[in-house]
């Protein structure tokens, strides 16, 4: 994080989205308040809090494209979530406190990452040593140190401890009891009640006893098990939790989609009578409490909550007035233009044309899209969403597929191996269609 000026952060959202310049500067600050916020005294430290964005534009323009990007940018721990999904506490469904708790899960992955390849070195002698005890079985009787029996016994162990590092032995096989991972027990979770969950999951770990069975494997595929549970054995779990536990606190990001569909006029039946009530729920959580989670205590007061909605029936100002309060920042994402799809087709990184190109390319095909072939397919993505509903950068998807279908489908047997996709190639693929109304609203 040191390096990126909140410049550099725009210049690095640019290679995957297009456009939307106000959004990507308000998440590079915001990004780059964190690090200065890391800078300050101790006491002066605490009292400085995220200023959390809502993200005001219609569907498939880059919301959440810019959140997950910023994140993987920065390397913090990252969570997507609908605030559909959540219920106020008491009704059937989950309660908001749970994404802190998934929030920390995904932490304790990160950290676990870092940790293996700390313990790797280490944990690939023990994997040698355990492999060569499965090799060279032990005949079950006690021997001296200096006894012939103990001395030819080691110097056969050298032997094969160098054909292991030559690679002679990888398709060797070798009986091993391999641990069954335990099935998570959720009994709660859906009725509001996800501590217990967490509680009764820990109980249960400790409780069931461990399921191994033996098998034969090869030593290539027992030297991966074997590093796997070497490498657990290795990492020290407390370690874990709290470098988990401190990177959420402090660099966790949430990203809260769909907040539009929880505010607008209250509902009086069906499953939008609590709609109030997760807003209610998410006041604390986004100004910052203390979740119990398996880590141990997770607050919340600096975590980076960023919202997104399309706001077509409802408005920002729709919201609880306390739970506006906690999204001081508000950017509008535009509706994409021409151009923009233009772009979108050729600039980024893994753009859609290339995506298509090299997947084709695994069979042999030679697919090429001309420069009047992406204008023709930006000009019916432009010409659908204007006339029809505007879901955005995701009605290429459904332009493209409807083109390279055919070449798709023929591609493993087709004679002529380069395919050029030009203007002509697109509107007769697409121009049947887009001649019958009644079609096009349906397929495109």
């Amino acid at each position: 994080m040191p390096e990126l000026t909140p410049r550099q952060t725009v210049a690095e959202l640019d290679r995957y989205i297009i456009g939307q310049d106000a959004a990507k500067r308000a998440v590079a600050v915001a990004i780059r308040n964190r690090w200065r916020r890391q800078q300050l005294p101790p006491e002066l430290r605490k009292d400085v809090t995220p200023k959390n964005i809502i993200m005001i534009g219609p569907t498939g323009v880059g919301k959440t494209e810019i959140a997950r990007r910023l994140a993987q940018l920065v390397g913090a721990p990252f969570l997507k979530v609908e605030a559909t999904k959540y219920t106020e506490v008491g009704y059937h469904g989950r309660d908001v406190e749970s994404m802190i708790r998934d929030l920390t899960e995904i932490a304790v992955g990160m950290i676990k990452q870092e940790q293996r390849k700390l313990v790797e070195s280490r944990a690939k002698e023990r994997v040698t040593e355990r492999l060569l005890d499965l090799l060279i079985p032990n005949k079950g009787h006690w021997e001296a140190e200096d006894s012939p029996d103990a001395e030819r016994k080691q110097r056969t162990r050298e032997k094969f401890r160098a054909k292991l590092e030559a690679g002679e032995l990888e398709d060797r096989p070798v009986e091993m009891s391999v641990e069954q991972k335990a099935v998570p027990v959720q009994i709660f979770s859906n009725l509001g009640m996800e501590q217990m969950d967490v509680d009764f999951q820990n109980m249960f770990e400790k409780l069931m006893p461990r399921n191994s069975q033996p098998r034969s494997l090869t030593v290539r595929e027992a030297r991966r098990v074997l590093l796997e549970q070497e490498a657990e054995a290795l990492i020290d779990r407390n370690v874990v939790a709290e470098k988990a536990v401190e990177l959420v606190e402090n660099q966790g990001i949430i990203f809260i989609d769909e907040l539009d569909k929880v505010c607008g006029p209250q509902s009086t039946h069906g499953p939008d009578v609590s709609r109030q009530g997760v807003q209610r729920d998410l006041l604390p959580v986004v100004e910052g409490t203390t979740v119990n989670t398996r880590q141990g205590p997770v607050r919340s007061d600096h975590i980076l909550f960023i919202a997104a909605g399309a706001f077509h029936v409802s408005k920002p100002s729709d919201l609880m007035p306390e739970l506006q309060g906690r999204f001081p920042i508000r950017v509008e994402l535009t509706d994409l233009k021409r151009d923009d799809f233009l772009r979108i087709l050729t600039e980024p990184k893994h753009s859609l044309t290339k995506q298509y190109a090299e997947l084709l390319a695994t069979e042999g095909v030679t697919l090429e899209f001309s420069p009047d072939g992406i204008e023709a397919v930006a000009d019916i993505a432009f010409e659908v969403n204007r006339t029809m509903q505007n879901i955005g950068a995701r009605r290429l998807h459904t332009i493209l597929e409807r083109v390279v279908e055919e070449v798709s489908y023929e591609g493993p047997d087709l004679p002529q191996k380069r395919v050029v996709i030009d203007g002509t190639y697109v509107r007769d693929r697409i121009g049947a269609i887009l001649q019958r109304e009644d079609l096009s609203k349906f397929i495109l």
